[in-house]
């Protein structure tokens, strides 16, 4: 995929957004069909940028350290959904997680996985919601926006991408834009995607 869907709307999106407006996944890294597609939903709205996933594959594998809406590193160990944005000026990009109960974790990058000086730091009034039952998971992520602005210059030509693990302890891997051939690496800035605006009313 060379762009990704974000959605622009005044109001906040709630969890079950992602039904209607979500974006679908169906295959890992190499190709091979997941048994249901996953689902991603950038939403910006006058106040934050929203993302939210979700997972009909089982009931998701949390981090054992991780608590619901608290800042948790390593999630990405386990079962997770994942954005990456690049900064307008290239010089750095952004990995945010979000894990099946809401937990979360950010980081900044100069290079691939090379963390900015100072980091990772977590990011400010960050607010996050999940829900998980035997069967799926589904969570939501929103940053306030004015912060993606000024560190990040987010506007009409920012780059972004969708990322997923899951299954774990064997993991797979899930990559909403094409980043390229070779092992899982969702650390390929230049290859994030270009936006695709559409407005709500």
């Amino acid at each position: 995929m060379n762009t990704v869907p974000i959605v622009f709307a005044q109001k906040h999106p709630s969890l079950d957004a992602i039904d209607s407006l979500g974006t679908l996944i169906s295959s890992d890294w190499s190709g091979r069909k997941i048994p249901r597609p996953v689902k991603y939903l950038f939403w910006v709205s006058h106040t934050h940028f929203h993302f939210l996933a979700k997972d009909e594959n089982g009931p998701g594998l949390c981090h054992p350290g991780s608590q619901p809406q608290q800042y948790q590193s390593g999630l990405w160990k386990y079962d997770v959904a994942e954005f990456f944005l690049l900064s307008s000026d290239r010089s750095r990009y952004l990995e945010f997680n979000l894990g099946p109960n809401g937990s979360w974790w950010t980081s900044s990058f100069t290079k691939p996985r090379q963390p900015s000086p100072g980091e990772p730091t977590p990011i400010p009034e960050v607010a996050t919601s999940a829900r998980q039952d035997t069967h799926s998971w589904q969570a939501m992520a929103s940053i306030p926006l004015p912060w993606l602005i000024t560190h990040y210059g987010f506007g009409k030509d920012t780059t972004l991408n969708a990322t997923f693990i899951l299954k774990s302890p064997d993991q797979i891997f899930l990559t909403a834009g094409d980043l390229g051939p070779g092992d899982p690496d969702f650390h390929r800035p230049d290859r994030f995607p270009a936006i695709k605006a559409t407005s709500l009313a």
